[in-house]
């Protein structure tokens, strides 16, 4: 019998409403939107009725996804559905890395409540903007970015789908560069270059705000974003170089699989993770956590 693993998404799925139903039928989801509340007031109300507008700036994402997947998370482990590995996309690392033991659940929605702010900061200083690269190879879009002096490939998604970072000034040209090599490029729901140089200084800064930080030995293992293999003991270095470095989404779920994973729960408000998951390998099964629920309760 194969291996479970939590996988948790990052930003783009976000929505208004996102969790209304966990806190509404586990107490225990309803608990961590408290606490999240207690540390940065508000919270729950941008999760639960913020506007989308208010839930794309990502001092506000960052708290308000980790939020909901951190509820998430704990109403399947308070069911003793425990997953034998764990990774997160981008932001959704840090939940994992609270998920497989690393710090607790407040060290780590403090630590995501100044990824956000360190990251918005440096978002403003630069007009840039991220798009979603389909039906090209990895080559190819990499041949077509090396044409721009700030247009990066970001994040290995799936196959058929690179995510790109960029000045704003850049990507109408790069847009139309990539139809004429075969290929199209969507825009992001996000409002900065993540995973680019243009975060270099946020990963720098969210680098020092880890020195402070108490790490544990973590009990589920645990896969970066940087290496897309399982932790080292180098936690913090890992933690803060992905804001600045390419997600290697497509070779961690791989290396999962191949280390006995056949069972993904995406755990998240969307279903971003599960559709990658069907290019990677559609063999393995993958549902979002909300589906899960309901189909476990029978609804």
């Amino acid at each position: 019998m194969g291996k479970l693993a939590f996988i948790f998404s990052g930003q783009g799925d976000q929505h208004p409403g996102m969790g209304k139903e966990l806190v509404e039928q586990y107490p225990v989801a309803a608990k961590i939107y408290e606490m999240c509340d207690r540390l940065r007031p508000g919270t729950s109300a941008q999760c639960l009725d913020g506007t989308p507008e208010e839930l794309k700036e990502t001092k506000n994402t960052q708290p308000c996804l980790f939020a909901m997947e951190l509820a998430a998370a704990s109403v399947l482990l308070e069911q003793g559905i425990r997953p034998a590995a764990v990774a997160g996309f981008s932001l959704g690392e840090v939940a994992a890395a609270a998920v497989s033991g690393i710090f607790d659940e407040e060290t780590g929605f403090r630590l995501v409540c100044k990824r956000g702010e360190i990251m918005q900061r440096e978002a403003e200083k630069y007009q840039t903007s991220m798009a979603a690269v389909v039906k090209l190879t990895p080559e190819q879009v990499q041949e077509v970015c090396d044409r721009y002096s700030d247009v990066y490939p970001v994040n290995f998604n799936c196959p058929g789908q690179i995510a790109v970072s960029g000045l704003s000034s850049q990507m109408k040209d790069f847009s139309a560069d990539i139809r004429a090599a075969g290929g199209k490029a969507i825009p992001l729901k996000v409002t900065a270059a993540f995973h680019s140089p243009f975060m270099a200084e946020a990963a720098d800064c969210f680098a020092k705000e880890l020195e402070n930080v108490s790490m544990q030995g973590q009990t589920i293992e645990l896969y970066s974003n940087l290496t897309a293999e399982p932790y080292t003991d180098d936690v913090k270095g890992l933690l803060s170089k992905q804001i600045c470095n390419p997600v290697q989404w497509e070779k961690i779920i791989r290396n999962m699989i191949d280390d006995g994973v056949d069972t993904f729960i995406e755990i998240g408000p969307g279903k971003t993770l599960t559709s990658m998951m069907k290019r990677i390998d559609p063999k393995v099964k993958a549902q979002n956590v909300t589906d899960y629920l309901r189909e476990e309760k029978g609804c």
